[in-house]
């Protein structure tokens, strides 16, 4: 479980493909001990577990299921990523709660400078529906952001300058694809909402 608060970026180091899976290696940010196998570590929204650690890498591996719903398929040697390590029970909650389970991808179909924040518009491959909501809270790469209007298919969020520098956003061009997490509890309110309309 996650929060959407990215501690930190990294590169990709390596990919190598093996059948229907992806392994990654990453250059390795943390210190020694900050994270150990079979950790859960949240890769630009994806949740993934550590299969392997050196001092300067440790890898991972995205199954057949992960590469169809994320935009792994597009990561390249170089590219840079957002984490952020499972949340501790005795700390704040900063975000909101992140599962580290992308819901779709999304394409940047617009960047709008603010003069101090940038406005980001993304088209969703799956439709919105009732699970995103005006001011509501949603995982973009694995950031925690909120909503500032949507319709069907595209949504925009604000983003300010310590979140634009702090994780990969800067990075982002029209046309990149980003994975996407909606709320939790707004997936849960509309399978409820689904049930009761299909009962009546």
């Amino acid at each position: 479980m996650f929060t959407g608060i990215v501690e930190c970026t990294t590169k990709v180091h390596q990919i190598n493909r093996e059948k229907n899976n992806l392994y990654i290696t990453f250059n390795n940010p943390f210190l020694n001990n900050e994270i150990k196998i079979n950790q859960s570590i949240c890769h630009n929204g994806i949740c993934l577990s550590v299969m392997n650690i050196n001092k300067k890498t440790y890898s991972v591996i995205a199954s057949e299921e992960t590469l169809l719903c994320t935009n792994l398929n597009f990561l390249k040697i170089q590219d840079e990523i957002n984490l952020e390590r499972g949340i501790i029970l005795h700390e704040r909650l900063n975000g909101h709660i992140v599962q580290g389970h992308i819901d779709t991808i999304a394409k940047i179909i617009k960047i709008e400078n603010r003069n101090g924040s940038w406005l980001f518009f993304f088209k969703s491959k799956k439709k919105l529906d009732y699970v995103v909501v005006e001011k509501g809270s949603i995982a973009i790469n694995g950031i925690s952001l909120t909503i500032v209007t949507c319709t069907q298919y595209i949504f925009n969020v604000s983003i300010i300058p310590y979140t634009y520098e702090k994780t990969n956003l800067h990075l982002n061009k029209i046309d990149d694809v980003v994975n996407v997490e909606f709320d939790i509890l707004g997936k849960y309110v509309q399978k409820r909402i689904q049930h009761y309309c299909k009962k009546t």
